[in-house]
């Protein structure tokens, strides 16, 4: 991690545990919008930023899934790191269909945080929403770019699809509030536990909202109210990477997800639609989780699960 701009030790996947061994994440430290009357002056302009993603992150994937439902392709260009965490976190490489960094011509990630404030500390994460002409950083923080992207840049995305609709939003915060606490973020409480007990909590939770989804989905298409909304992306994130990682490596492995017909059914419909679909690269997903050494010393890359649904 940084530590007053300087990288000072190797990365690790535990980002701080409490005392009983529960895995804490730590807080985003660039959070501003965009908009015509942005106090620090990010305007809504094509071409002026830059969304940097790995697609093994599921909290980058869900802004990747944003940008193309709203049609922002045109107007904000995207990097991809590699899926391999270095001993120095993300890295620009070029390999496995990634990219340099041709920007600023960094080699890892944590280049572009120093870039925008040399005195940072912290976790170098993705995704980050660079700004080209301020040589900064917007925000690194995937829920508020999620909103930035649905909100945030008026005519230039399509207006055809909301992501976060007036009438939904108190549904739509209590819906993402238990997703986030006990799926999208249990998951890793149970993968990175250091004690039993934490593990226990972490992966009951897990399989709580797993039953709890498949409830709510046996007479519904989506988790809030009869339409897509940014909910339904942050379900998607996880439940995608569920068979390919979270099942065997983070020993989320109490029933496998075809266990849940009506949440199968949902993740196919998800996949059957071009944004969601595109912004999945399976080889990405495991060749990143098998790197994590704490988890895989070895660094072996199982062969399978074969799914018939990527």
């Amino acid at each position: 991690m940084l530590i007053n701009g300087q990288w000072v030790e190797k990365w690790q996947p535990v980002q701080a545990s409490d005392d009983e061994g529960r895995f804490l994440r730590q807080d985003s430290g660039f959070r501003h919008r965009i908009g015509a009357d942005s106090p620090e002056g990010f305007g809504p302009e094509a071409g002026r930023y830059v969304l940097y993603v790995a697609y093994i992150c599921p909290w980058a994937c869900r802004t990747l899934i944003a940008l193309r439902l709203k049609g922002l392709a045109h107007a904000i260009d995207v990097r991809v790191v590699d899926p391999r965490l270095t001993d120095q976190g993300w890295a620009f490489s070029g390999e496995l269909g990634t990219d340099l960094d041709d920007l600023n011509g960094a080699r890892h990630m944590h280049a572009l945080y120093t870039r925008a404030d040399p005195t940072y500390t912290g976790r170098a994460t993705v995704p980050v929403l660079w700004d080209r002409s301020r040589s900064t950083i917007v925000n690194n923080e995937s829920a508020d770019i999620l909103q930035i992207l649905n909100g945030d840049f008026g005519a230039l995305a399509h207006s055809d699809i909301d992501l976060r609709p007036a009438a939904l939003v108190d549904a739509i915060e209590t819906t993402n509030t238990r997703l986030y606490a006990d799926f999208n973020n249990g998951v890793y409480q149970a993968g990175f536990a250091t004690s039993q007990a934490a593990y226990d909590e972490a992966v009951r939770r897990v399989f709580d909202c797993l039953a709890w989804m498949d409830a709510q989905l046996e007479n519904a298409q989506w988790l809030v109210g009869e339409r897509l909304t940014e909910t339904d992306i942050r379900a998607f994130v996880t439940l995608v990477r569920f068979d390919l990682a979270y099942y065997g490596l983070f020993k989320c492995n109490l029933r496998p997800l075809s266990a849940y017909p009506n949440v199968m059914a949902y993740l196919r419909r998800l996949l059957a639609m071009p944004a969601f679909a595109s912004s999945v690269r399976a080889d990405h997903i495991k060749a990143g989780y098998y790197s994590i050494r704490a988890l895989n010393p070895t660094g072996i890359v199982p062969a399978g699960p074969l799914l018939d649904y990527l």
